[in-house]
């Protein structure tokens, strides 16, 4: 079928299958076609278009570009679905440059992007979203509890007044460091991805992945990765990162602030709750969330250790930490 759609209305004959990322698509000599769902999200698609247009103009040429049908629309309709078609040509190979470097170098050209996107935009967004989150997962729960009584509900119903906590500890730190005033042109809007763990240096840069916020979005989600993992060497690779990316780039103490803050919210969570509520494989999930319980608790050790190692001096930067945490 999906064949058949690039042919009709692309006049491209895929010859082969790929798998690039984890992502299905088609190859037709040297050029790889992918193929996303668009319904109900024209918009946010059109936006991250333009995102993606702008990175490969600006030599990002890993970058999937999304492509017009022969009757120049971007939006393809088949059995009543709405598609997009994506094009990359250039795969990315074992970059050059360090990661952290690589990033900051990546926000640095994109703050040059003159207009600020409406429906994929969080920058200065946070409280309110977190506030939002927050309210319409507890109502989620509360209508996925009529229904089912499965283990794994039971255990998010204890393991949710623990994330109500620490959501308001996050959502109150961010609310008050909204005054901070010491801050630079670091702290502008930039190119940022969903969830960000190596997605600039991967083969492929994602339009569907892209949205606009402030850096340290990008940098709090790699840390966030990098302190849930088991590997020993995961606080240096942090440590590595962050040196590369201030050598280019310093972060200023209101973005250090971000991201403590970013760092506190359990994004982690929220994601596994949203997965659950649409996957269904309760026992799956149910055994994943006991996991990431125990996780947390390594995580909440080394985010008490995070300034110290990165060498950042939060007590002469007068930059507030959560002292809860430094009992775990």
């Amino acid at each position: 079928m999906m064949k058949e759609l690039l042919f009709v209305n692309y006049n491209i004959y895929a010859k082969e299958h790929v798998l690039i990322n984890g992502r299905e698509g088609f190859r037709d000599h040297d050029t790889n076609y992918f193929i996303i769902s668009s319904s109900n999200k024209e918009m946010v698609l059109l936006e991250q278009a333009a995102l993606a247009y702008f990175l490969a103009e600006n030599g990002y040429n890993h970058t999937a570009i999304p492509i017009l049908t022969k009757n120049n629309s971007w939006f393809v309709e088949n059995d009543g679905q709405q598609y997009l078609v994506l094009r990359v040509s250039n795969l990315q190979h074992s970059p050059i440059e360090s990661h952290g470097k690589q990033l900051a170098q990546f926000h640095n050209i994109t703050a040059s992007y003159q207009y600020e996107p409406q429906e994929i935009s969080s920058y200065g967004m946070w409280k309110d979203l977190w506030i939002r989150k927050l309210t319409a997962f507890e109502h989620k729960l509360q209508e996925e509890l009529k229904e089912n009584g499965n283990d794994y509900y039971r255990l998010l119903v204890d393991v949710f007044p623990y994330i109500i906590g620490i959501s308001e500890n996050a959502i109150q730190y961010i609310q008050e460091s909204e005054s901070e005033r010491r801050f630079h042109q670091a702290d502008t809007g930039v190119f940022a991805f969903r969830r960000y763990q190596d997605n600039l240096i991967a083969p492929v840069i994602w339009t569907d992945d892209l949205v606009f916020d402030h850096p340290t979005r990008d940098i709090a989600e790699y840390i966030r990765y990098k302190l849930l993992d088991n590997n020993e060497t995961a606080l240096e690779e942090v440590y590595v990162f962050i040196r590369d990316y201030q050598g280019v780039q310093p972060l200023s103490i209101f973005g250090w602030r971000l991201l403590y803050a970013r760092l506190l919210f359990p994004i982690h969570f929220f994601d596994l709750m949203e997965a659950g509520f649409q996957g269904k494989e309760y026992e799956r999930y149910f055994y994943k969330l006991e996991a990431l319980l125990q996780t947390q608790v390594r995580y909440e050790k080394r985010l008490n250790r995070l300034f110290d190692l990165l060498q950042v001096n939060f007590r002469e930067y007068d930059i507030p930490v959560l002292h809860w945490l430094e009992k775990g």
